[in-house]
């Protein structure tokens, strides 16, 4: 528990609007998308200045109060779960779109900024942000950057990483710092946005980003690719990457999938389908038709039936219904546990063909779909945590498709995070010497250890990464 001296100065920080501590205020700040426990804060506090960062983050220090920084609550891997108290820090009422330039091809954007609506308001002006994950509606640019998102356009155009020019974040005694800028390229000091990106808040608050814009594509076009296996499907993805054919988007859907999203939806998709790639192409037209007649050839040549968008609408359904996925297959079961993992895209076969033994190995439902072009697969455990047996045979489900996901030189998250869900496994991908080494960088920044403690180094000071 929090000093009443200690809420009375955060009071005085950001005024009573914008602190909460009554324990049906704060509930739905004890967890996040992922389906763990939920841990009440002590208070909430979301401050609108970001001058009003470095007071909060300065109190917190002195007075060794955890600190959990947190934006819409998306999160997948229980990266903003308090799990011992203290102080979430929403970032949402930073959402100021502070500029975007035209001729330098960049916006700078306060960490509360919508994704959605940043993209949205670049278009208007002819230009293009395409960081796409599946929660662009909703989640925000500063947990973006925490988490290093992907979405369905990271094969081509990369992650969020790829687009970070600077970062503006507060420190642990409440000082504010810069790292990179406006320029295109800048080596002043070391790469503080590349410590920022995928740090999960365990290093500072981010408040401010510079992230790169560039020119729209001039033309598309997309399909979708019926299958009667799923094998022949994700071998196809191989292919497809093998000839140097970098599509925009290119997705994997099973047919456990397939049919959620049509129950759920009304979409119009091939039920009785062994599974489907949905890919699109982009770019100059000659280049979007080249490649387009290079991927049906590989597709069709591979036992795939080919439906082309013949308009924007048709085009739009498509891709509503990829990003219905998830939200689809939650309406089975009670419990639903997204995973993440990514494997280099030619071993993508081989881990399809793991993912269903170990579907048949557990007795588990399980649909699998994700961005198949960059190796990113989520197999989708559909449970019910009150069922203990199942329970017990869904972490032995998990740990086995990590596993397997390792053994093909593959990583446990490819933009989820690791969070408090996957810490135990993370000494099996990174090795004893980097967590040591992550546990030093941490202390020296945060010698408190006041922010979002029991996340990343964690594993090392709780001694997980021993079997």
């Amino acid at each position: 528990m929090v000093k009443e001296t200690f809420k009375r100065e955060l009071l005085s920080i950001v005024g009573k609007d914008n602190l909460w501590e009554n324990p049906e205020d704060v509930l739905c700040y004890s967890y996040d998308a992922t389906p763990l426990p939920p841990c009440k804060p002590d208070l909430v506090v979301r401050p609108t200045t970001e001058e009003q960062v470095g007071s909060i983050i300065a109190l917190c220090t002195q007075e060794g109060v955890p600190l959990i920084p947190r934006g819409a609550g998306t999160n997948l891997s229980g990266g903003v779960v308090p799990v011992d108290g203290g102080v979430v820090l929403l970032t949402t009422g930073l959402n100021r779109i502070v500029e975007v330039n035209r001729e330098d091809l960049y916006a700078v954007v306060q960490a509360g900024v919508v994704t959605a609506r940043l993209a949205a308001e670049v278009e208007k002006l002819g230009l293009f942000y395409p960081p796409d994950p599946a929660s662009m509606s909703v989640s925000t640019i500063g947990g973006n950057i925490m988490e290093n998102a992907g979405g369905l356009r990271g094969l081509k155009y990369g992650v969020t990483k790829d687009y970070v020019m600077g970062v503006t974040f507060y420190d642990a005694v409440g000082e504010r710092v810069v790292g990179g800028g406006k320029t295109v390229k800048c080596v002043t000091g070391y790469n503080l946005p590349g410590l920022m990106i995928s740090s999960e808040g365990t290093l500072g608050v981010l408040t401010r980003a510079v992230l790169r814009l560039i020119p729209p594509p001039r033309a598309r076009k997309a399909m979708v690719v019926v299958y009667d296996d799923l094998i022949k499907a994700s071998e196809t993805v191989s292919a497809i990457i093998a000839a140097h054919i970098l599509p925009a988007t290119l997705e994997f859907l099973d047919q456990f999938t397939i049919k959620a999203v049509v129950e759920a939806t009304g979409v119009d998709l091939p039920t009785d389908a062994g599974a489907l790639l949905l890919i699109e192409v982009d770019g100059h037209p000659a280049q979007v038709e080249y490649e387009y007649r290079e991927a049906v050839s590989i597709c069709e040549d591979s036992g795939g039936q080919v439906r082309v968008a013949r308009s924007e609408e048709e085009r739009d359904e498509v891709w509503l219904a990829r990003r219905k996925a998830l939200s689809s297959l939650a309406r089975l079961k009670p419990t639903l546990i997204l995973e993440d993992v990514t494997v280099p895209r030619s071993q993508i076969p081989a881990m399809m063909a793991t993912i269903e033994e170990v579907r048949k190995k557990y007795d588990l439902l399980i649909g699998t779909f994700g961005h198949a072009g960059d190796g990113n697969l989520h197999p989708t455990i559909l449970t019910d945590r009150r069922d203990e047996k199942e329970t017990e045979r869904v972490e032995k489900a998990i740990e086995e498709l990590f596993q397997g996901a390792l053994d093909l030189c593959g990583t446990l998250s490819g933009e989820h995070g690791i969070g408090v869900a996957k810490l135990p496994f993370l000494v099996k991908e990174v090795g004893e010497g980097t967590l040591r080494f992550m546990k030093r960088l941490k202390g020296g920044v945060d010698p408190r250890g006041i922010f979002n403690p029991h996340k990343l180094v964690a594993a090392y000071e709780r001694g997980l990464e021993r079997d």
